[in-house]
C-alpha cells in the first residue's frame, strides 16, 4: 500500500450496516509512501493509522 499527501484512505465497514470511513491523508510517515499515515476524518478528527486489509487508498488522480 502506497499513498501520497492528499489521497483518501477508505476504511470499509466490517459488519452489515456499518458505513465506510473516509479520511484525507495529511502526512505520510513511512518510507516511499508506505504506512503509517496521519489522516483527517470528515468530522475533523485526526489519527495515525496503519491500514489493514479492509482499507483502500484512493489516489488524487482517480478522484477527478
Amino acid at each position: 500500500m502506497r499513498a501520497t499527501k492528499g489521497d483518501q484512505l477508505v476504511q470499509h465497514g466490517r459488519v452489515v450496516g456499518e458505513h465506510d470511513k473516509v479520511a484525507e491523508i495529511v502526512e505520510v510517515m513511512g518510507d516511499q509512501g508506505t504506512p503509517p499515515y496521519r489522516v483527517r476524518f470528515e468530522d475533523g478528527r485526526e489519527a495515525v493509522c496503519s491500514p489493514g486489509p479492509d482499507s483502500e487508498i484512493r489516489h488524487r488522480e482517480s478522484q477527478l
